[in-house]
């Protein structure tokens, strides 16, 4: 009789099949490629009559378990692991879209993927109809016959917004949409989208999964039929995750639950911390009762995460001198790392956007982000707030 394990259980005991060397952790696998027995078993492992190993570029150990994790996680049936967080994006797009179809987000989106659908799938007639965070009563008004797929990140990326999953899942289900949501800043520990109605889920890797800055991977989980598709294109246009990466993030996996609570109890008071303070305007995460999807936070995730964005007072200028009277914390693009970053998007990451442009998805002039990392929280709050007396 098979016990069903915690989520912590499962990713730590979760693993390969120990080869005759009875290792205890698994294994690195570098190897591109793998051998057959004869004639025969060479034929049917390419037929896909047996399931095995051909080359890394297709499957490996490592990149299998850490899949299978992942897959276990969120509640799926079937991944595929990649090199980037954005290759798992496009190669979701790229198959499972065609020409002519026709795309439906949440205008709040990570800058490159916003960049996918205002630059290059135009280039293949695959057109996008943004809503805002707070427009989602718009949804079905941007619905057309070729709408194929219902897009959304949340929370998201910088300005912390939460979407309501149940009710994207019901618009997607209603419409025979295809429901994709990134889960980056929540991880699976926090929150599953497939529970609320989403088909696809994609992760940035390199972020709170990795959790240590080390190395960069991305994943797409979900049902099989739609993963078989994202599984060939893939296997031909070869963005894959390194057996290497995969190892890493595997092993990563591990400790996700016992980070990740730590995470949302540093950025907890962090979050309360600039909440009180004078020279903050506003203060945005998740899990505080003045957030505006409070209530939908807290039906759809289990803590607020580790992001807090917060407006400074001053604008573009005092955020700078913000960041220049950082001394411990990180300034970095990076975020979900052990380490405290602290970025400001209007002067670095979107200071190439128009102002109008920016407002657009909350990025104000003073909008500071936060990753708040497992550094000792008396130390992170002493920083942010030398940092803020100017």
């Amino acid at each position: 009789m098979s016990l069903k394990k915690h989520f912590e259980t499962e990713a730590i005991r979760m693993q390969s099949e120990r080869s005759q060397f009875s290792e205890h952790s698994t294994p690195l696998y570098l190897t591109s490629s793998f051998v057959f027995d004869d004639a025969e078993d060479m034929r049917a492992s390419f037929a896909e009559e047996k399931d095995k190993n051909l080359y890394s570029r297709f499957t490996n150990p490592n990149t299998s378990e850490f899949i299978d994790k992942i897959v276990q996680m969120e509640g799926a049936e079937s991944g595929y692991a990649f090199a980037t967080g954005m290759a798992a994006i496009f190669s979701t797009f790229g198959a499972l879209l065609s020409s002519g179809d026709h795309v439906v987000s949440c205008r709040s989106v990570f800058g490159s993927t916003h960049t996918l659908f205002t630059k290059y799938l135009p280039k293949w007639n695959i057109e996008t109809s943004y809503f805002k965070v707070d427009e989602v009563d718009k949804i079905e008004s941007l619905i057309q016959p070729n709408t194929k797929i219902l897009y959304a990140e949340t929370p998201t990326n910088p300005a912390v917004d939460i979407l309501d999953l149940e009710l994207l899942g019901q618009i997607a289900n209603k419409h025979s949409l295809l429901l994709v949501i990134d889960n980056c800043f929540a991880t699976p520990y926090l929150q599953k989208p497939i529970e609320f109605g989403a088909d696809i889920v994609v992760h940035s890797a390199t972020k709170l999964i990795d959790g240590q800055g080390r190395v960069l991977g991305g994943v797409a989980v979900g049902k099989a039929n739609l993963m078989r598709e994202i599984y060939l294109f893939s296997r031909n246009s070869g963005p894959a995750m390194s057996p290497f990466n995969a190892w890493i993030l595997s092993k990563s996996l591990e400790t996700l639950a016992v980070r990740v609570d730590k995470h949302c109890e540093n950025a907890l008071k962090v979050a309360e911390f600039l909440e009180d303070h004078p020279n903050v305007n506003w203060v945005k995460y998740p899990f505080l009762k003045s957030h505006p999807q409070y209530d939908i936070a807290k039906k759809q995730m289990r803590s607020g995460g580790n992001i807090v964005a917060f407006e400074v007072k001053g604008g573009i200028e005092t955020g700078r001198i913000f960041l220049n009277n950082i001394k411990m914390c990180s300034l970095s693009a990076n975020l979900g790392d052990t380490r405290t970053i602290v970025t400001h998007p209007a002067s670095t990451t979107h200071s190439k956007l128009r102002e109008d442009d920016r407002l657009e998805v909350s990025i104000t002039d003073g909008l500071v982000r936060v990753s708040v990392g497992l550094e000792h929280i008396e130390d992170i709050l002493n920083d942010l707030g030398q940092a803020l007396k100017g």
